[in-house]
């Protein structure tokens, strides 16, 4: 175990296996049981909602409170359930049959999640697809998919436009807040079927569909994040996405147990309701099955944005005493150092969580230090394991700030070597990731199905080492090391001493070639605001932490933040493009 930071208690008191055996005991409300999947003997959570149309019934229970909050609108769970089933409903008298695709094309709205649990319900595998896409980049997804159905708001509808007539299988597309007069032939208003968010409680109340649903059956079709080559779509299933919902919980009671405290018993209905700022976008892994499921299902709030701003988001703490708050680091450390925050205030902050790109171990620190209420928190996972893989918060990221924590308790990691050995404790190579939220595969894509997953696991890309008690560190992604004259370099071993610089905000390590040594390291670094370093600074600051063939070659400063993919993680591809001319 390592050793603990010198300012905290001894830790833990009880041990990760003790903690797992008591939560998922017979009869525990965090039990397992196996279940074949695909043919593979699978560790599943016994009490997890089976479909999506479960956990939407469940989320009803919670009647007049406030599920959504967008802007001066806000929706109630009562007023969500009426929604979706007027979306299910509207989709079945087009004719939707059960596996159509049904696309969503749309900034975080309110309309977002009541299409997605009506197409759901109603049968269909829906696919959300990246708001920041172009309208090439969105006919890809419709054509990849075969969506036969699209809802898309205004913006996204005006970059389709002339793309539709290249989407054979689209036959209806729903505008969302539309100001156009004139729509194209294909296209109808989508509040002419559900009508306006402030009227959807007016809505009939009317049974759901009765459309056959399934744990195993698919549901969603999710884009990787395209950082290389083109987006493959993984295919989910109502199981893998329901993962999330008992992962959040199971994580939460961990940490009382570890610190030697009983879990609270908790009737959400008679609890206080629990507030989340989603920060990050709906149509990928951690904002849709991470945050919006868990919090329907759990009788939460979620504050949308419809776009970050980090002033906006400070107000929205404050004035909807947001418990909360992150996504991906960088989020957290502009909340962090913001020169406003001081002036609101901030104290119903009690988490403050980040995954889907490396964060500094300094991060955990500094949350620490900004806000003392807040427990800080990372994860980690991908679209392929459906989010959440592994959690990490309180005080085990504390004394691990390294690390992104322990596979939940459904979940299994391993380290395996190029020769496919699997490795010992401490040993970096290929992490590997099974359980029940693990996707069936990539959407119409057999060999890369077949590259990726084996016998249950999906083989990650990223680079990891394991401890003696399953604690995972991501040293960096596969094709992202440099190996400069043989000697590996793990980029984000020198990203997070850069980051560690008082000036730097930003920083990625990219390649440049080399004659002899084949490549070499060069740093792309963005500055605070008002502060300065120049090249040589940072060399020597890197210098005097890691190993001489460490340290980059070339520092160059970019102008801006550099350019993120919406997961938040840095586009080192846009990046590798740039860098001959940046240092010629």
């Amino acid at each position: 175990m390592n050793a603990p930071a010198s300012n905290l208690p001894p830790w833990p008191a009880m041990s990760l296996p003790q903690a797992h055996a008591l939560l998922t005991a017979p009869g525990a409300r965090f039990e397992m049981e196996e279940v074949v999947i695909h043919g593979v003997r699978t560790r599943c959570w016994k009490n997890a909602p089976p479909t999506l149309r479960d956990v939407l019934r469940a989320g009803r229970l919670f009647g007049g409170r406030d599920f959504l909050v967008y802007e001066n609108e806000r929706v109630t769970f009562e007023a969500l359930w009426r929604a979706s089933g007027a979306v299910a409903h509207a989709l079945q008298a087009k004719g939707l049959q059960k596996g159509d695709r049904v696309a969503i094309v749309m900034r975080n709205l309110p309309e977002w999640a009541a299409i997605f649990y009506g197409a759901a319900v109603a049968g269909a595998i829906v696919t959300p697809l990246n708001a920041w896409w172009t309208g090439a980049e969105l006919e890809y997804g419709l054509v990849d998919s075969g969506a036969r159905f699209a809802f898309v708001d205004d913006e996204r509808f005006e970059r389709l436009a002339e793309h539709m007539v290249n989407c054979p299988a689209l036959e209806r597309i729903f505008v969302s807040r539309s100001s156009d007069e004139f729509l194209h032939p294909l296209a109808a208003r989508l509040e002419d079927v559900i009508g306006c968010v402030r009227d959807w409680i007016t809505l009939p109340d009317r049974p759901l569909p009765d459309t056959p649903l399934a744990p195993d059956d698919d549901v969603t079709i999710l884009y990787t994040s395209g950082t290389t080559g083109k987006p493959k779509g993984a295919l989910g299933t109502h199981r893998n996405m329901n993962s999330n919902i008992m992962a959040a919980g199971f994580s939460a009671a961990r940490n009382f147990l570890r610190r030697g405290e009983p879990v609270p018993e908790i009737d959400p209905l008679s609890a206080p309701q629990r507030s989340a700022l989603l920060s990050v976008p709906l149509f990928h892994a951690t904002g849709c099955f991470a945050v919006l499921n868990p919090a329907l299902c759990s009788g939460g709030k979620i504050v949308l944005m419809r776009k970050w701003d980090v002033e906006k988001a400070l107000q929205l703490i404050e004035r909807e005493k947001v418990n909360m708050a992150g996504g991906v680091p960088t989020i957290a450390w502009q909340l962090i150092e913001h020169p406003a925050r001081t002036h609101y205030d901030l104290s119903s902050l009690e988490s403050v969580a980040y995954g889907g790109a490396p964060s500094a171990p300094e991060l955990v620190r500094k949350v620490a230090e900004a806000f003392p209420k807040s427990l800080p928190g990372n994860g980690w996972g991908m679209t392929e394991t459906s989010a959440t893989c592994t959690t990490h918060s309180a005080e085990d990221y504390q004394h691990r700030p390294d690390s992104c924590g322990p596979a939940v308790a459904v979940c299994d990691l391993k380290v395996v070597a190029p020769d496919g050995s699997v490795l010992n404790h401490d040993e970096v190579g290929e992490l590997w990731a099974r359980g029940p939220n693990i996707v069936r595969g990539y959407w119409n894509k057999p060999q890369a199905t077949a590259e990726t997953f084996v016998d249950g696991w999906v083989r990650t890309g990223d680079l990891a080492r394991l401890d003696e008690e399953g604690f995972c560190t991501i040293v960096d992604r596969a094709k992202d090391m440099l190996i400069r004259g043989g000697e590996n370099i793990y980029c984000v071993e020198v990203e997070n001493v850069l980051y560690e610089h008082p000036a730097v905000v930003d920083a990625a390590l990219v390649a440049i070639p080399h004659h002899t040594l084949g490549e070499e390291p060069a740093a792309i670094v963005h500055l605070k605001a008002g502060l300065q370093a120049t090249e040589a600074e940072l060399r020597s600051f890197v210098a005097a932490r890691l190993a001489a063939f460490k340290v980059p070659v070339k520092i160059v400063f970019w102008p801006e933040s550099l350019p993120r993919n919406p997961n938040g993680k840095i586009l080192k591809s846009e990046l590798k493009g740039q860098i001959g001319s940046l240092i010629s």
